[in-house]
């Protein structure tokens, strides 16, 4: 059974930072894409990061170039996002998600994600 389970939201004032990671068991992380997501009050889910399989890619919505960084520790079988100079307008659920298959290229697309986390809040006030 896959687990993707988020930590590190909470309450940041705007300019901060914050670190969310994603701990994954159930899958062969390795060999997996990883994204992050995330929801407002209001709003669709939307793509905000994803790296490849090997690490080796990244891919970002253009809200959060560089500001947001994505990573992974496929040892340790965990994803992270490194959130900076945030602002309220990131304020959102934040979900982790696993690609459908094994190996392939950065993935952007809600659908080409099979497993979801649970969410992590973020707030980021003004």
């Amino acid at each position: 059974q896959v687990q993707l389970v988020e930590s590190g939201g909470g309450l940041v004032q705007a300019g901060g930072s914050l670190r969310l990671s994603c701990a994954a068991s159930g899958l062969t992380f390795s060999r997996t894409g990883m994204g992050w997501f995330r929801q407002a009050p209001g709003k669709e889910r939307e793509f905000v990061a994803s790296i490849k399989w090997s690490g080796g890619s990244t891919d970002y919505a253009d809200s959060v170039k560089g500001r947001f960084t994505i990573s992974r520790d496929n040892a340790k079988n965990t994803v992270y996002l490194q959130m900076n100079s945030l602002t309220p307008e990131d304020t959102a659920v934040y979900y982790c998600a696993a690609a459908r298959g094994t190996f392939g290229s950065v993935l952007v697309r809600q659908y080409e994600y099979a497993y979801w986390g649970q969410g992590t809040q973020v707030t980021v006030s003004s």
